[in-house]
């Protein structure tokens, strides 16, 4: 077993070495896709650490984002709001930007365009993971943070005492969502056009591209068994071990009945290495650290909490910051518009209300099949085990990779009008935030509460109203956030789809956006832009503030 480990170990370090060294090769401004089967490996595995490399950062940026926000009210107001309206704005609204800009920073190598499609990728991760930490943390109960102030716990060991464990489960759930929505723009990160230039970067997404291009249909179906091969492998080597570990962060003084478990767990619990390892960072029972521990807790009690302190002037500070670059984006952005014929807003205003009533379909349809299939699989972890490998495959497969496919079965076979079917595929690439998030908050619903439920005879309509929906409401909650997220960006896929030679559009601000990429129409762009992000600050304002004031108060386990 510890060869195996040592073996897992040096392949990752080998694989980082591997591409790092590719980022640094000399920039190509055409790549030459091989879309033979041999070479799906190598661009399977260039997509997965760019995936990776991403959620690294989105885990940095969701642990000290929502933390902050968590702990300084006054930050909070600003950072959680400026969150829901970053989620929003699609990729190709600052896209074109960013990868201009990586390239005349990096103007001889890949590195560029490898940090231009890993920032992308982050932006499809980061907002999921952040809310959720956000809401772990404002959900946690008073009793225990002044349990841990009353032991005068620094803030650190708070957080990773506390607040970490508190907030594992939910974060790991919405980590596998995560991943899923930086694989959904896969095809258009690796393969991003701009103004008839191409700006290529070997992977999967492009390897699809291509093989649409060229109308391969044997190379479509490699790439996708590939996607699903490495889907399926990052769930039983990832995400499923750290499922089944984090069950030992539960809240609850009675049994749950029988709980997730990973061979890949399994193995690593029985490999000596790793065990000599974790028992050289716990201090002995007998041994000096142990001695010391009482008086370094004592000396805690006596010492002056600064982390609160700290942690308000970060949250100015990240704000500011962020509001800085907001207001210098902002002059540049009006210049911009200037050239933008009057006419053309009309026609912004008109394509976003098309979009908006599509958004807010996927959405209730959405809720509808996701609320109950999520708690039934979220409370019984048989059902998880047969459900969950099928529902990763789903969530996470990048959807536009098969957007072509559905839309010349539902147009061209079944005859749907085209804005009925790209309401259809924003819905399959929006639910899925809505289904992780319900079953995490359901697998987390302490089995204290449903045996409570059972006694007092508590079950039908009844259970799911006095019980199910107000301990999942939270997470619904945040699930809805994010999906409407995902469904701004989904429906700029999904309204302009071009398969080689053939483009098919339904009119809307996602395929406004879309054209205006392709067209360099940078005024129209930042339009449409523009208009979709005041609409996001509005619907934030008046619906999704009021929701989140409304779950806090009623419905968080701290109250």
């Amino acid at each position: 077993m510890d060869v195996l480990v040592l073996a897992f170990l040096l392949a990752v370090v080998a694989a980082g070495v591997w591409f790092a060294q590719r980022s640094r090769a000399p920039l190509v401004r055409v790549v030459d896709m091989d879309l033979s089967p041999a070479a799906l490996p190598k661009y399977a595995l260039l997509s997965f650490l760019r995936g990776a490399v991403a959620y690294l950062f989105s885990l940095a940026f969701t642990l000290v984002y929502g933390t902050v926000a968590a702990k300084s009210r006054a930050a909070e107001r600003v950072m959680i709001p400026l969150l829901d309206v970053l989620q929003g704005i699609p990729v190709l609204g600052f896209m074109p930007g960013l990868v201009l800009g990586m390239i005349a920073l990096f103007p001889d190598s890949n590195v560029g365009l490898e940090l231009a499609c890993i920032i992308m990728i982050f932006t499809g991760q980061v907002w999921n993971m952040t809310f959720s930490f956000h809401g772990s943390l404002r959900a946690i109960p008073t009793e225990l943070v002044e349990v841990s102030t009353v032991y005068g716990s620094s803030a650190w060991r708070k957080f990773t005492r506390l607040e970490l464990p508190a907030s594992a489960i939910g974060l790991i759930w919405n980590s596998m969502m995560s991943m899923a929505g930086g694989w959904f723009f896969l095809m258009i990160n690796e393969a991003f056009q701009l103004n008839k230039k191409d700006y290529r970067l070997p992977g999967i997404g492009s390897y699809m591209s291509v093989a649409y291009e060229r109308g391969d249909g044997q190379a479509i179906c490699l790439a996708i068994l590939a996607m699903t091969f490495v889907i399926v492998a990052t769930d039983q080597l990832i995400w499923r071990p750290l499922v089944a570990w984090s069950e030992k962060f539960r809240v609850e003084e009675l049994g749950s009945g029988k709980k997730p478990t990973s061979w890949v767990l399994d193995l690593l619990r029985r490999s000596k290495a790793l065990g000599r390892l974790r028992a050289m960072g716990r201090p002995r029972p007998d041994g000096p650290g142990a001695a010391a521990e009482p008086a370094r807790e004592a000396g805690r009690t006596r010492r002056p909490a600064t982390g609160g302190r700290a942690l308000a002037v970060l949250g100015w500070l990240i704000s500011s910051a962020i509001v800085l670059g907001s207001g210098y984006g902002a002059l540049r952005l009006l210049g911009l518009l200037g050239t933008l014929p009057a006419s053309q807003w009309g026609t912004i205003t008109a394509g976003l209300g098309l979009t908006v009533l599509r958004t807010i379909a996927a959405l209730l349809v959405g809720a509808l099949w996701t609320v109950p299939v999520g708690v039934a699989i979220g409370l019984d972890p048989r059902m998880a085990r047969l459900t969950l490998p099928v529902v990763q495959v789903l969530a996470s497969f990048p959807a536009p990779m098969v957007f072509p496919l559905f839309t010349g079965v539902l147009v061209d076979r079944l005859g749907l009008s085209f804005s009925w079917s790209c309401t259809l595929l924003t819905l399959f690439g929006a639910q899925w935030y809505v289904l992780f998030n319900v079953i995490a908050g359901a697998s987390s619903i302490p089995g204290d509460l449903r045996e409570v439920a059972t006694v007092f005879g508590t079950r039908g309509l009844g259970r799911w109203r006095r019980l199910y929906l107000p301990a999942i409401f939270p997470h619904l909650l945040v699930g809805l956030i994010t999906s409407a997220g995902g469904a701004w960006n989904a429906a700029i896929v999904t309204e302009y789809q071009q398969t080689g030679s053939r483009v098919i559009t339904a009119f809307g601000l996602g395929s406004l956006i879309s054209q205006a990429t392709d067209a360099g129409d940078y005024a129209l762009l930042a339009g449409s832009v523009l208009a979709l992000t005041v609409t996001i600050v509005l619907l934030n304002r008046f619906v999704w503030k009021r929701l989140y004031r409304w779950s806090d108060e009623r419905f968080s386990l701290n109250r």
